[in-house]
């Protein structure tokens, strides 16, 4: 198990750290590419690899921490019964979207997201929606105390702000990944909200809700009970995406977007996490039974 934990702390420091280099590569580099190009050969080199692989690395380092991280608290079942749904269904919510422009609008993906399934949808696109989605029904899951006080409206309401989570998230990501100096993807037809389509979030919405749902079917027996030093990871994890969505899109002039993002996202995960439980586990503790050997005493009667 030690070996897992700082497999997973590892992971863990690389996905911030590819973050924060990707934020500062496409906000200072690029704009000033012609400096480094001029520098050497490696500097070219450097820039090539970082365009074409540095996406596709930071989403493989982010899926393989939640995922050891949702193997040790959750155990095999939970993790695979959250993470092959989420997959399977966002990436059938992002075929058909960038097929027929349902749930989300019409769209296309460009490079830079590594090998597209179908010539459509980067295989990495299913993976953030895996490893942010996990942490963000985690938080809700977790600060609404579902496993404490198990109700249908609780599992209903933690669907409901894990979606909303996740699709916060998006606000931030989605003008700056879309409208940036390197785009990821764009709209045929731009939408009213800051050139995105508002079916975009509704589809967000709509996707995360049904695979957490389901989900949560599986977890309906399952006793996951999360102390909130034990959410860290996930709230980590949350704010570092939501992070680097918002430097791009703040870069490139959109505020709104990621002030909403903040309000209704970044605040109620911060709020959830805190309010989650702080109570140490119960540790059934069982009694000592010491054995004392007693010399035998023979009596003698007369």
């Amino acid at each position: 198990m030690r070996q897992l934990v700082i497999a997973e702390r590892v992971c863990l420091t690389a996905h911030i750290l590819s973050k924060a280099f990707g934020l500062a590569g496409m906000l200072l580099v690029l704009p000033h590419a012609e400096i480094i190009l001029n520098l050497s050969q490696v500097g070219e080199s450097a820039i090539e690899l970082s365009m074409a692989s540095g996406g596709v690395v930071d989403i493989i380092l982010g899926t393989v921490a939640v995922s050891i991280y949702a193997y040790r608290m959750l155990g095999l079942g939970p993790w695979l019964t959250f993470m092959l749904p989420a997959m399977f269904i966002s990436l059938g919510s992002e075929l058909l979207g960038t097929s027929t422009g349902f749930p989300f609008g019409d769209y296309s993906y460009l490079s830079g997201l590594g090998y597209k399934i179908g010539g459509l949808v980067p295989f990495t696109i299913p993976l953030s929606w895996f490893y942010v989605g996990l942490s963000s029904y985690l938080i809700a899951r977790s600060g609404l105390k579902v496993a404490q006080k198990p109700s249908f409206g609780r599992h209903i309401a933690a669907i409901a702000v894990g979606a909303l989570l996740f699709t916060c998230w998006d606000f931030a990501l989605e003008p700056g990944m879309s409208q940036s100096s390197l785009p990821f993807w764009y709209w045929e037809q731009p939408g009213a909200f800051f050139g995105t389509p508002y079916q975009n979030y509704a589809g967000w919405f709509g996707t995360s809700a049904v695979f957490m749902t389901v989900a949560g079917l599986f977890w309906r027996k399952a006793s996951i009970k999360l102390e909130r030093s034990q959410l860290n990871l996930p709230l980590i994890v949350y704010l570092t995406n939501f992070g680097f969505g918002a430097g791009l899109s703040l870069a490139a002039g959109f505020s709104v977007p990621v002030l909403l993002g903040l309000v209704l996202g970044v605040v109620p995960a911060v709020a959830l996490w805190f309010t989650s439980s702080s109570t140490p586990s119960e540790v059934a503790i069982e009694p000592v039974v010491q054995e004392v050997s007693v010399p035998s005493v023979k009596v003698i009667l007369k």
